[in-house]
């Protein structure tokens, strides 16, 4: 019965290997045609139920037949991060080598949990966490860490951790403080840790989006004289919205001080530890206690992949290890890492194989002047703004990120017919695919945010966009405004 079931779910070897083949040959494709492509695939709930609707397939359909399909009718209709004109959220850029070690390590559908489900594997991302490690300048002897799904998981394994060596069983009184332009999933993962809103501190930024040293200190003064206990300052590398660092240093000054642990959300900004401007920016990194960052953005790997890493393995182990009766024979020595004692997963895939494989392939060399590039073209572009009268820098380019805006100097407009201007070019790039140009908020203002992230970006690329913005921002004033047909 069991191998008449099998025959069911299974391909001849032949089957698998031009099926295989074929599937190559769509993502060779793809990331060689990348620029031909449009950036943005959005399609509205209509649309997509009118393409997609369908009864469940209780029969069999020729596995071709649904390559094809999902290759012409999903491939088709989905964004491309990895495209050179996706400027907004983060882009993933992603690279061949990688997504191939991905098949490899689900074609052998790896437990990467324990050291006994494959020995290897954990022995590979050992040795991928230590050359992430020794970047940082961590301790390489006492020093560990876990590849999560992503930064938000990175976090909330950090935060669980902090609370747990900081308060024990009993955080009632506790207090975390993180900045205005912190991520959203610190937020959340306070939330998911039963912190109430009470203990939360946000803690306003300067003029440059930085956390105010002043006003933390205040902020740890104030509570530690209402008899609650500051346990946790979470500073930011890399602020998603501008890609400003907090002043590290000053801050691991005051944990170190207080006694309080230091998380930093480096998932963004951490990359450019590779690059000699980078070091400079993130000086005091080495302090922290715990440090995120996401390969799946500067180290250009596919989603998901996110990683955490601590001073001291020990406090992972000691938050998250549970010995359940089914899981006895499988323990190991002390000298064998189970991964599902660092972290919340018990069933892990093997996601250290992608940024081994295309670390080794590639080496750190490519890596560090495709981050050199960015921010390079990040600051080029500055200068292209600067030198029109159209455009208005609202934030410098910092980490490969610059906000600005369409305020021509000809034109008196008001805050509000500038953030409708500024919404309106936006709407139409997208609308249009060809880029994906989002809006932010800075500083009360509607601005246009550009994370340049992306090795195979361009400045003619870049240039093109900005071009299509000023066409479409004297179409709209045309129409407002009784105005010379000249070009702004």
């Amino acid at each position: 019965m069991y191998i008449k079931l099998m025959k069911h779910l299974e391909l001849s070897k032949e089957e698998m290997k031009a099926y295989g083949y074929k599937i190559v040959d769509v993502l060779a494709e793809h990331f060689d045609s990348l620029h031909t492509k449009d950036a943005v695939g959005h399609g509205n709930r209509e649309e997509m139920d009118a393409l997609f609707s369908e009864e469940m397939p209780y029969k069999a359909t020729s596995a071709n037949d649904v390559l094809d399909h999902v290759t012409k009718d999903v491939l088709s209709q989905v964004n491309l991060p990895s495209h050179p004109k996706f400027y907004s959220f983060v882009p993933g850029p992603s690279n061949f080598i990688s997504a191939m070690s991905d098949s490899l390590a689900t074609g052998f559908n790896i437990f990467s949990g324990s050291w006994s489900g494959s020995a290897a594997a954990t022995k590979l991302e050992i040795i991928s966490i230590h050359w992430l490690l020794k970047m940082f300048s961590f301790p390489i002897k006492t020093g560990g860490g876990i590849f999560t799904s992503g930064g938000s998981m990175a976090n909330l394994t950090a935060l669980a951790t902090a609370r747990s060596v900081k308060c024990g069983e009993d955080f009632s009184k506790a207090c975390i403080y993180l900045s205005d332009q912190a991520h959203s999933s610190n937020i959340k993962a306070i939330r998911v840790l039963g912190f109430k809103k009470e203990q939360v501190r946000i803690i306003p930024t300067d003029m440059e989006f930085k956390m105010s040293i002043n006003k933390l200190k205040n902020a740890i003064a104030r509570d530690k004289l209402n008899g609650l206990q500051p346990f946790c300052i979470l500073a930011t590398a890399g602020a998603t919205n501008t890609g400003s660092v907090d002043p590290l240093e000053a801050i691991a000054t005051i944990s170190k001080k207080e006694n309080l642990w230091l998380h930093v959300d480096a998932a963004y900004g951490g990359g450019v530890i590779l690059a000699d401007a980078g070091k400079k920016l993130l000086t005091g990194i080495r302090k922290a206690d715990s440090l995120t960052v996401d390969p799946h953005k500067w180290f250009f790997q596919p989603y998901e992949m996110g990683c955490l890493l601590v001073k001291n393995h020990k406090w992972l182990s000691k938050t998250f290890s549970e010995k359940p009766e089914y899981l006895r024979d499988v323990e190991g020595n002390k000298s064998e890492i189970n991964f599902y004692d660092h972290g919340i997963q018990l069933t892990r895939r093997f996601r250290a194989l992608k940024f081994y494989m295309s670390v080794k392939t590639f080496g750190l060399d490519a890596f560090k002047k495709g981050v050199q590039y960015s921010l390079k073209l990040t600051e080029d572009l500055e200068d292209l703004l600067r030198l029109s009268p159209h455009w208005e820098i609202i934030s410098p380019a910092t980490l490969a990120i610059i906000n600005y805006r369409y305020n021509p100097i000809n034109y008196k407009l008001s805050e509000k017919e500038l953030d409708k201007l500024n919404e309106h070019i936006s709407k139409k790039i997208t609308e249009s695919k060809k880029a994906l140009l989002v809006t932010t908020i800075l500083q009360d203002q509607v601005v246009l945010r550009m994370c340049l992230i992306n090795p195979r970006t361009t400045i003619d690329d870049v240039k093109e966009t900005i071009n299509l913005c000023e066409d479409y921002a004297q179409k709209y004033l045309d129409e407002i405004f009784e105005s010379p047909n000249t070009k702004l």
